[in-house]
């Protein structure tokens, strides 16, 4: 079946025009001292944000321009950190009979821990 990996670093930039669109300005991604008091420790990533990663990858390389993104069974497991570089890797384990593909994701950091992976249920157009 086909792969395919990239690795994308997350910036403060990032974190900052998500929030502009989505509206979350929620202190743990922005404000050290309250993120400081957190499970984290600092600042982190939205996990959304990291997922979007991951569906334009969907559209624009695996499988590729016309896919539509239907369903997606997802765990974090590790917070993603500014300045976090995050490799995603996508693998098709399946197309089923109704022509549905489905995508294994793992997204790890540098230093290889698993932070987000899931499997994705998308169709080609």
């Amino acid at each position: 079946m086909k792969e395919f990996s990239t690795t994308k670093k997350f910036t403060n930039e990032d974190v900052e025009l998500y929030a502009k669109l989505t509206g979350d300005y929620n202190p743990v991604h922005f404000d050290l001292e309250f993120a400081k008091n957190t499970v984290f420790g600092k600042p982190i990533v939205h996990g959304p944000l990291v997922l979007t990663f991951v569906t334009t990858l969907f559209a624009t390389d695996l499988p590729g321009p016309g896919t539509v993104y239907l369903a997606h069974d997802l765990k974090y497991l590790k917070p993603v950190y500014i300045n976090d570089e995050i490799t995603a890797s996508l693998k098709i384990i399946e197309i089923t009979e109704k022509n549905h593909i489905m995508i294994s994701t793992i997204c790890t950091n540098q230093l290889n821990e698993i932070v987000m992976t899931g499997v994705a249920r998308l169709k080609k157009m």
